[in-house]
C-alpha cells in the first residue's frame, strides 16, 4: 500500500512524494517514462551493503547500464573531495542530459547527490530514495543540495528540485538506533514550530516499543513531510517562511563544526540547538516548557564536553551561518509552541548566555 503528496513549487518543476512499505512496483511504474538506458546511482555505503538487491531488481530492468557510486558514510562525505570524485565518475561514464541520477541514502547522500545532479551538464534528472528517518521527513524534500566548507556547514550548493521522492520504509528495517534518534530531531522540530501534538505521537511510539518500526512511523513520516511540503510550496528559495524550518539549526551548525563534522551527528546537534532556541525564546518573553524537549534527552546520550571554546567564540561561529544578513545573526525562535518567528540579533550577550545554559545541560 502506498500514498503520495503532490509538491507544488513556484518553479516549473512539481513532483510527487511517495510513501509506503516496499515501493518497488510504484518505482517501476514511475521510471518506465524515462527514455535513457543508463542511470547513475549515488548510494550510501551502508545501504549498498544491506539493500543493493532491493533497488537493483527494479532499476536494472529499466536501466541495464546502471552505474553505481558508493558514498562514504558520515558528514565528511559532503566535501569537495567526494563531490569531485562523484562528478568525475558521472562524467567519465558518459552522462547525458536525459540520464537520471538516483540518490539512495540519508541526508548526506541526498545533499551530495543532489548537488552533483544540479551541476553536471547544468542539471540532470534527480530522483531521491531516502533511506533514513531524517531524509524521509526533511532533507529529501524541498530541493536543497550542497556540501560543507571549512568555514561552515552547507555553504556551497544550490536549490534543485527532484523529479520524484520515494520514501520506502522497508529501508528503515536496518536503520541503526542512532540514526532513528538522528531523524527524531527533525520530527521534534515540526512539533515545536507547527504541530505540538507530534510530541505526544512520538511518546506513544516509544511507549509502544514501536520506536524502530518503520511501518508504525508511516503516518508521522507523512505528516512531517506534509508540513515541510506546505512551507516549501510557499517559499521555495527560503526568502521568508521557509526559514522557520531552521529552528535550532543556527546553533546546531556551530556544534557540528566544533565537532569537526564527525563528533556529533546532525540530529544530536539539532536537538541541542533546539533546546538553546527554546531558552533564547523564553529570554525574550516566549512561553515554552523546556520539558517538551528535555523529556527525550535520555534517547540522545549527548555530551558537549569536547566543546572547549567560550560562548563568545561560539557566537562568532554563528556569524558564518548562511542566513546572516547585514552581519546580523538571525535566529528562529518561538512565541509559544507552534508559533515561530525570525529574530535579528542586535546584542549578542543573551546569545552567549544561551550557549552557557545549553552547554551546562549537556555536561
Amino acid at each position: 500500500m502506498s500514498d503520495k503528496i503532490f509538491v507544488q513549487t513556484s518553479t516549473e518543476k512539481n513532483y510527487n512524494l511517495h510513501f509506503g512499505y516496499d515501493l518497488s512496483e510504484v518505482l517501476k511504474e514511475y521510471i518506465s517514462s524515462y527514455s535513457a538506458k543508463k542511470a547513475f546511482v549515488l548510494v550510501d555505503a551502508f545501504v549498498l551493503k544491506n539493500h543493493r538487491a532491493h533497488f537493483e531488481k527494479v532499476l536494472k530492468k529499466k536501466f541495464p547500464e546502471l552505474q553505481i557510486f558508493e558514498v562514504p558514510r558520515g558528514e565528511k562525505a559532503k566535501s569537495f573531495e567526494i563531490y569531485n570524485k562523484a562528478v568525475d565518475f558521472v562524467l567519465g561514464k558518459g552522462v547525458e542530459r536525459a540520464t537520471p541520477l538516483f540518490a539512495i541514502g540519508g541526508g548526506v547522500t541526498g545533499d551530495l547527490a543532489g548537488f552533483v545532479a544540479a551541476t553536471v551538464l547544468r542539471g540532470i534528472p534527480l530522483i531521491h530514495i531516502p533511506t533514513t528517518l531524517l531524509a524521509m521527513v526533511d532533507s529529501s524534500i524541498g530541493g536543497k543540495t550542497g556540501i560543507n566548507h571549512s568555514v561552515g556547514k552547507n555553504l556551497i550548493g544550490s536549490f534543485y528540485q527532484p523529479d520524484a521522492v520515494f520514501a520506502d520504509v522497508k529501508y528503515l528495517e536496518t536503520l541503526p538506533q542512532e540514526e532513528w534518534v538522528n531523524g527524531l530531531s527533525e520530527v521534534l522540530k515540526y512539533g515545536m514550530i507547527h504541530s505540538p501534538e507530534i510530541l505526544e505521537q512520538i511518546n506513544t511510539l516509544i511507549d509502544d516499543e514501536s520506536f524502530t518500526d518503520g511501518k508504525a512511523w508511516l503516518s508521522l513520516i507523512r505528516q512531517s513531510a506534509q508540513i515541510k511540503t506546505d512551507i516549501v510550496a510557499e517559499d521555495v528559495l527560503e526568502a521568508g517562511k521557509r526559514a522557520f524550518l531552521n529552528f535550532g539549526h543556527t546553533f546546531a551548525h556551530v556544534i557540528e563544526k566544533e565537532g569537526n563534522f564527525s563528533e556529533y551527528s546532525h540530529g544530536e546537534a539539532v536537538y541541542a540547538g533546539m533546546i538553546a532556541a527554546v531558552y533564547a525564546s523564553n529570554k525574550l518573553g516566549g512561553r515554552i516548557e523546556l520539558s517538551n524537549l528535555l523529556q527525550f534527552k535520555s534517547l540522545y546520550d549527548l555530551s558537549l564536553d569536547t566543546i572547549l571554546v567560550s560562548p563568545a567564540e561560539l557566537v562568532e561561529g554563528m556569524k558564518a551561518d548562511k542566513k546572516v544578513k547585514d552581519e546580523q545573526i538571525q535566529l528562529i525562535l518561538l512565541k509559544e509552541p507552534g508559533s515561530p518567528y525570525l529574530y535579528k540579533v542586535l546584542e549578542t550577550e543573551f546569545v552567549e548566555q544561551t550557549w552557557e545554559h545549553t552547554l551546562k545541560i549537556f555536561r
